[in-house]
Formats: structure tokens, sequence, C-alpha cells
């Protein structure tokens, strides 16, 4: 037989012996898109109708094998009423099950990622042969569903049940090595014996020599688990899970329900209950959100391949400032691989930064992440030094010294005395005009700002400011770099606090107001960390230092006066004069200390009492509800986001939703600022915060909103 698709190939390749090939055309990956699965089924309805067909090859023509489904149709596909997706899923499901059901040996040759789909459609066949560049792993759970092509089916009854539930509810790829161990694979070979490998694999199943009748019905009967195991199994799980989710996840929890209540079933009652499973879970929010954030990340990855097309990479790199921004930029450089200069003012500095790029490698040794020669070699990469002539082979500086604008100029004059007249000069700083920093520059136009943001190895945004003056070259050779970091850039126009400050601030004076009418803080922080943040409002206060928010607020006052003004001190305000100043010095809202483990731990100051009413006076607590603490903490947030994109700050939601997700920890199964918005409702969004305008503009809707709300429209159309 022969098939030439626009995503899948077949042919005879021996006697009997048919070679199905994964192949998408105008595709740089297989994916399972409408296109392919029509082929899929239309390939496997041919294949049951060949007399001569004795066993099936499956490869791809692509450096990977399939990736999996195609998230851009999901929204789209997601909108069908509940029993419609269900049925959906059932059909696409029975095509993997008739091959399946094909009567002949099959064997799939993984030659790079097979993910999702891809990895399904392997479970499927008889046998599975990983190349030592492959990958294999269910990732469903990381988009808020569960695998829908027989993930939870297949899986746990060919490597057991508790290996497939890590697998599944954990989402990680898996490398080949341990897909063998488990038994998720038959064997690994080199790329280049890849297809014979496989082809022999076949023929001795074709020959008998290989039992691949019974994997088929290992596959399709029972999970072979007694009623103990069974308990010990799902239980466990389901209770660790529990714990690690805190409720805001419910795919991993799911799939343990759906593995559970299909154990003791044959595989077409099994295909079932998932179905049904992936159809209900891809009707929550949190699939939306966690879908969106998905392509939001492919959105940041595809204009940063934009711009590095028209860039000239970064060759060596040098950072001015040695403190814990500066030793965290460089370590991320050379981590990377990129060269790295280190100059400050003082050994003690140069130390200072070394011993905080030194520090994060040891734990990566410490973990068994890293090897101690991989260590070194990476420190060498950094190269510490007083002079500034360390900085005269640099492609692009960092400027990461203290925040005091006077300082910050005088760097840049000694700097633009050295560096080559085509380097980029990049600022750290999280406050200052950009434009501004580029008055009195040789050479403005080779000047931005790069904002990284602390722990610097750990937090992945970076936002590049475009100043006044700054040339697209620059900007581009910025995201460049903060791409070849791993970092995930956006590109931001120049405003005060930029874009992640200015939304971030809003959100700290909703605290403030809370505070300041007798609302506990420990209870505010309580309820925002329910609402999905990593930190309360007091508490990330405390780490960020109140000295720097104090600072931040003060530039932010000055730049929007109508709605952040400072002229009435706040509870940052009282308590950074009183020399509280968080985490630093161990005075604010919380005592901090770790636990035995290094873990960190916080109490409530006694201290703060005292304080809040010598600057409040004695308050009764007031009757508000968990929910009008997070319209006063949101809504500021959300309306000033939204007046970012009406001042053209940044291009689209979706990066004011990555931003906040890649730089503040926004919870991420919300999606973002603005898909939580259209979660909500805009319109009862713009009703609750004209209740609060009263309190402060920052809670006056804004005309993009309420122009929305006529509308009818929302932030992130379907399919958007």
């Amino acid at each position: 037989m022969e098939f030439n698709g626009e995503a899948l190939q077949c042919r005879m390749i021996e006697d009997g012996v048919v070679e199905m090939t994964f192949d998408l055309q105008n595709e740089s990956v297989n994916k399972f898109n409408r296109v392919t699965m029509e082929e899929y089924r239309e390939v496997v309805s041919l294949l049951g109708k060949e007399p001569n067909l004795k066993g099936l090859l499956i490869n791809s023509a692509k450096e990977a094998f399939i990736v999996g489904a195609d998230i851009t149709e999901f929204l789209g596909f997601f909108q069908m009423p509940l029993d419609e997706l269900t049925e959906q899923i059932k059909l696409q499901q029975q095509i993997f099950l008739d091959m399946e059901n094909l009567g002949i040996p099959s064997v799939c040759a993984i030659n790079g990622y097979a993910l999702g789909g891809g990895f399904e459609i392997t479970l499927a066949a008889s046998f599975r042969v990983a190349s030592t560049k492959a990958k294999v792993g269910l990732p469903e759970v990381k988009l808020g569903l569960l695998p829908g092509f027989g993930g939870t089916t297949r899986l746990p009854r060919l490597i057991g049940a508790d290996n497939a539930l890590e697998w599944a509810a954990a989402g990680d790829e898996k490398k080949p090595e341990d897909a063998l161990k488990a038994g998720a694979v038959d064997a690994v070979v080199e790329p280049d014996q890849l297809k014979e490998a496989s082809l022999k694999m076949l023929k001795k199943a074709i020959e008998g020599e290989l039992d691949w009748q019974s994997r088929v019905k290992r596959k399709q009967a029972p999970l072979k688990l007694n009623e103990n195991e069974a308990m010990m199994s799902f239980e466990t799980a389901r209770a660790f899970i529990a714990q690690k989710t805190k409720g805001q996840y419910p795919a991993p929890l799911a799939i343990v329900g759906v593995m559970q209540a299909s154990a003791g079933l044959t595989i077409r009652d099994a295909l079932d209950i998932e179905a049904e499973g992936f159809a209900e879970l891809a009707k929550t929010s949190e699939a939306r959100a966690l879908i969106s954030l998905f392509l939001g990340d492919q959105l940041l990855k595809k204009k940063a391949k934009t711009y590095r097309k028209s860039a000239e990479p970064v060759k060596k790199a040098a950072v001015l400032g040695a403190g814990i921004m500066g030793g965290g930029v460089a370590y991320q450089s050379a981590y990377k691989k990129i060269p790295i200069a280190m100059k400050d003012i003082s050994s003690s500095q140069l130390d200072l930064g070394m011993s905080e790029a030194s520090s994060i490698l040891q734990r990566r040794v410490d973990r068994g992440r890293m090897e101690s020669r991989k260590m070194a070699e990476t420190l060498t990469r950094i190269t510490p030094s007083l002079s500034y002539d360390s900085l005269k082979e640099a492609d692009l500086v960092v400027e990461a010294v203290v925040e005091l604008e006077t300082v910050k100029r005088q760097v840049y004059q000694e700097t633009e005395e050295v560096i080559a007249e085509d380097a980029v000069l990049a600022s750290n700083t999280s406050t200052i005009s950009i434009t501004k920093l580029a008055e009195g520059l040789k050479n403005p136009e080779r000047f931005c700002g790069m904002h990284f943001f602390n722990p610097v190895h750990r937090m992945p945004l970076v936002e590049v400011i475009r100043a006044r003056q700054s040339s697209e070259e620059t900007i581009a050779r910025t995201v460049a770099y903060a791409a070849d970091l791993g970092k995930s850039p956006v590109v931001v126009n120049d405003c005060p606090g930029f874009l992640v400050n200015r939304v971030l601030f809003p959100y700290f004076a909703g605290f403030a107001g809370l505070i300041e009418a007798g609302v506990d803080f420990e209870r505010i922080d309580k309820v925002m960390q329910k609402f999905g943040w990593p930190m309360g409002p007091a508490w990330l206060l405390d780490v960020v230092g109140i000295d720097t928010s104090h600072h931040a607020g003060g530039v932010l006052a000055e730049g929007y006066p109508d709605r952040m003004s400072n002229e009435k001190a706040n509870i940052i305000t009282h308590m950074f004069e009183n020399g509280r100043f968080g985490k630093k010095n161990d005075k604010g809202f919380y005592i901090h200390t770790t636990d035995k483990k290094g873990k960190p731990r916080k109490e409530r100051d006694p201290e703060m009492d005292s304080l809040l009413e010598q600057c409040f006076g004695q308050k009764e607590k007031p009757q508000v509800t968990d929910q009008e603490i997070i319209e006063r903490m949101m809504l500021p947030m959300l309306m000033e986001s939204s007046r970012c994109l009406e001042d053209e700050i940044v291009e689209s939601p979706a990066e004011v939703d990555m931003a906040l997700i890649f730089g503040l920890g926004f919870p991420p199964f919300r999606g973002g600022i603005f898909r939580w918005a259209d979660e909500e409702g805009l319109e009862r969004l713009a009703t609750a915060s004209e209740k609060y305008v009263e309190l402060s503009q920052l809670y006056k809707p804004t005309e993009q909103i309420l122009g929305m709300v006529s509308k009818g429209e929302v932030f992130h159309p379907i399919g958007g």
C-alpha cells in the first residue's frame, strides 16, 4: 500500500511490512492537529483492509517524533458542550485502539521528543525502541488536563500504577534510560541504529520470537492490583497531591481518580472514563488558564526568535557591580556558557559576587544536578576585575550598581570610554527612567534597560526597556542575550516603574488601604495565598525590603501623582521611618528564621501591633469578607495593567500576563491578571471597582475596560 498525505506517508518497505512516517508539511515538528488526526484515521482504516499486512513500523521524518497535540486548536475545540466533547475524545481514542487491534505486531521508532499524544501512539504499539536522544512523557497535566488518547489506561498496565501515577501527575519528560528501566520502552540505541534496530525487533515479532499478542492483552486487560495494593497506590498518591496542590490544580487529582476508577476495567470501558475525565477538565478555568500560559510562553519565544534574527549574538558580556544582582547575572551568563567580566570598585564586592555565583552552583552540585568539574568550568567563565579594561571585548554590558542616578551616570561615563562603539549598555535599574539615564551618553541609541528579577537564577522574566532613543538593533541584541540566558524577555516602553513594578505597587496600595482600615495583615496574607500567590503582600514586602519598596513607591508617586501620591503616609512609609526594612534587618511584619532543613519560616512580630496602633489608632475589626479583600488587592493591579495597554507600554494582554507570572509569581492556574479578569467577568469587576473609587483613583475603571464591557469583549478571545 501507499499513502501520501500532508502529515502522514505510508509505504510497503518489505514483504508485508508497512512503514508509517509522520511528517507534517510546512511545520518544523509533528503534532496531532486536525489534519494529522484525519489522515491517521484514514491510514489505520487502509491498514485494516490490507490483506498482506504482517507488521507496522512507525517513525518520524522530523528531528522529534511527535511533540503532542496542537495546543493552538484546544481552546476553540473545548467550547463544545461537555457531552459532544466527550464523544469527540472517544472517537480520537478509537483510532489508537484500532491501530492496536490490527492483529499484527507494531514497533515505534522514537527518534526525539514523544510527548502527550506522541507518546500515547507509541503506547498503542506492541513495542518501542528509543534513540539515546529521545525523551518521552505525558505533560498534559501542565495544561490542566489529563492524557486523553489512552495514557491513563495503557501506561499503568505497562509500568505499574505507582510509576504511571508519578509520570502522569508530574508531567515530566523522561530520559530514554529511565523509560527503559521502568518498562515504558523496550530498547535504547544510538540514533544511527534506530531504524535498523526497530525493524529487527519487528521481524522477531513477526516470526514469533517476541510475544507481541501478550503485550496487547496486557494493555487491554484490567490492571493487576489487589484491593489493598490499589488502596495503597491511589490513596497515597491522592493525599500527597492534595497537599502539594492545595486544591488549586484539579488535573493531578483527576488523573489519580481516572486511573483508580478504570483499574478494574478492560480497555474500552477504561478509555470511556479517561474521555469523560479529559472533557471535564477541559471545561475548567484552570485548564483555560494553563493553556493560555503555554500559548503566552510560545508568543514570547516567537518574539525573541524574531529579534534574534536581526541581532548580533553576544559572545562575551560584562556586568558592572558585583552585588547579589551582579553575581546572579554573572552566574546565569557563565552557566549558559557566555563568558562574562564582572567589574566592581572593591575586592570585597568582587568576592561577594563570586560567592553568590559559587553558592548557586554548589547547590546544584549538592543536589546532584551538576558535577564538580562542570562547576569549576562554569566559574572560569566569570572574570572578576577592578579595571574598566575588562569591558573592552564585551558585546553587551549590564549595569547593576547602586540605585542612585548620580552613581549610575558616573559609571556610564567611565564605561563609554572603554567599551566598543557597537557594544550595548543596559541598565538593571528597577525604577529610574531609562530615557532619563540615557541623557548625556555618547551613544544613547546603544542604551536600554535590562531589568532582571531577584533571584536572577530562578526568576524567568527579564524586562527589556526601550528608551526614547534606543535603536531596534540595541533592543534586538538585548532580547537575544536574555533569551540565550534562558530567560523570557518582555519588551516594554519606558515609563515610571516600567511594567511589573508599575502594576505591583497599586497592589501594595490596596494592601496599605486594608491595613489602615484595620484589617489584620496576617489575614490578608492568608487570603491572598489562598488566592494563589506564593506569598501574601506583607510577606512579600518583607522579602523585597521595606526600604526598597519605599524608594520605588516614591518614584511611582512622582510619576503618577493623581493615583499613587504618597502625601499621606501609609504602612510602608511608617515602617520605613521606624527603621523596619523587612527581612534584611529582621524588622518587618514578621520575624524570619529557618528550620532545620534551611527552609524559611516566619512568625508574627509582636511589635507590629503597637506600631499599627501608633500609626492608625486603635481600630475595631472591620466587617470585611475574603472576597472584598481580594477585590481591594487585585482591582488596582487590573486597572493599572489596563492603563499600561492604553499607554502602549506593552504590546499585548498576553505579554502582561506572562510578565506577572514570570516576574511576580502571579498564580499560574489563574493565567495572569487579564485571564483572571476574563474568567471573573469584566462587567462584574468594573462594577465592583466603582464601589472603591472613593478610596483611591487606582480603582477607577479604565476607558479600555469600560469600552470592552459595552461591546461584550474580553482580553483573551477564544482561540487567542
